[in-house]
């Protein structure tokens, strides 16, 4: 055999083998979604398909159910066939690309907007972009960034990044304060982070960026839709949206489609349109897509109530699985994480929650959070019932490891 295959295939076996062994092999589940049942869907189990209540999905609104959603992918299906055809620059530019990335620009209140294929290739085309632009550039990203942002910003020749404490500001001006006065400056963070429901706080950060002449970067990709008078997320909420240099999102979560933007000033937004290899490359999203994501971004920024109920059911979750004594740990918004603190134990719990309870929750294990961080990521959508969440809690008491749970009164 070729020893370059050898070796490598050895290595493929050794790593996987690892991987295994530590609880860290990922398996899909096969689910099938019902769009008219959500958060329901149809788990095609090996002894056959079963129905479930996912408590994992990004679809936080459900909006990818949303008739006027459907209708619109529906229509422009019909009307411009499945995929785009082309690049955007080759002939893949469709007027409901360019209505999409208005709509977009005006729910963040900017001058100009850009679609790519995903969140990911958003974030990492554009940093990497941006960070190229200038010599000598320091990057300054929260230690809790998301990969696609480390990826846009890692290995860039000339570029210095520099890891902040987790939202931690002094941290973050002693790193600024020992950073060159004349260099350029880029502060990189997100708003809603996934795995512990935290948020930053924009706007001190903002006056640090200010202070020191620095660009901001914040990556709103689990606010969009959620938060703020109209969805345009924490940033909105919070009146600071303005004062932000590039707003990055997705129309996979909130919006419940596909795909990601980056919103900014015209001068930014076709700087990064002219120069960066993942949207230049890369095949642009279906004109379907681009119809059902411009369709639940109009909804959502005059339809406050899905917003409120949200806001609600994550409030009554959290509720009830403290009333039970399970091990919740603290959040900030509607993404509710439950430690269980080893790799192992967590695959465990997830499986015997699908297989006995018919209720799917995703592990999250290392690296994804750090060792002994481990835990399931719950999120209540507007369709969760408060009978879905009496089932949760009592089978959650029925599979969390024993040292992991206090003991409840009856009354309990």
């Amino acid at each position: 055999m070729n020893p370059t295959r050898a070796a490598f295939l050895a290595h493929c076996r050794t790593s996987l083998d690892g991987l295994r062994a530590e609880g860290r092999y990922r398996e899909f589940a096969r689910l099938e979604r019902l769009a008219d049942r959500f958060p329901v869907y149809r788990w095609h189990a090996p002894g056959g398909p079963r129905d479930v209540v996912v408590w994992s999905t990004n679809d936080y609104l459900g909006m990818g159910r949303h008739p006027a959603v459907l209708a619109a992918a529906r229509q422009a299906l019909a009307e411009h066939g499945a995929g785009a055809g082309g690049t955007r620059n080759i002939s893949g530019t469709s007027p409901l690309h360019t209505a999409l990335e208005s709509e977009l620009a005006a729910l963040h209140g900017m001058p100009a907007a850009l679609l790519f294929g995903s969140g990911y290739v958003a974030n990492q085309a554009a940093l990497s972009t941006i960070l190229a632009s200038l010599p000598g550039f320091h990057v300054f990203s929260d230690a809790k960034n998301h990969a696609s942002m480390i990826a846009g910003m890692r290995g860039l020749p000339g570029v210095t990044r520099r890891i902040w404490n987790h939202n931690d500001l002094a941290d973050l001006e002693a790193l600024l304060r020992a950073a060159p006065a004349d260099a350029p400056k880029l502060i990189a963070f997100e708003s809603v982070y996934s795995m512990d429901g935290d948020i930053a706080p924009i706007g001190a950060i903002c006056d640090l960026a200010e202070r020191y002449g620095a660009l901001t970067y914040c990556d709103e990709v689990h606010a969009v839709g959620l938060y703020g008078s109209t969805g345009g997320g924490i940033s909105e909420r919070d009146g600071v949206a303005r004062r932000l240099d590039v707003i990055e999102g997705t129309l996979a979560k909130g919006f419940g489609v596909v795909g990601g933007y980056i919103a900014a000033r015209d001068e930014v937004v076709d700087y990064v349109r002219s120069n960066a290899s993942g949207l230049i490359f890369t095949t642009a999203i279906p004109p379907a897509t681009a119809a059902a994501a411009l369709a639940s971004v109009r909804h959502l920024r005059g339809d406050a109530a899905p917003r409120a109920r949200l806001a609600e059911r994550a409030a009554t979750l959290k509720a009830k699985l403290d009333a039970a004594g399970l091990p919740r740990l603290p959040s900030q918004s509607h993404i509710v994480p439950l430690l269980i603190g080893e790799a192992t134990a967590t695959r465990d719990v997830a499986r015997r929650l699908l297989d006995e309870f018919g209720i799917y929750a995703t592990p999250i294990n290392y690296p994804t959070v750090p060792r002994g961080g481990e835990r399931l990521r719950l999120c209540a959508t507007p369709f969760h019932t408060d009978a879905m969440m009496d089932a949760l809690v009592a089978a959650l008491r029925a599979v969390l490891p024993r040292a992991t749970l206090p003991v409840l009164d009856a009354a309990a």
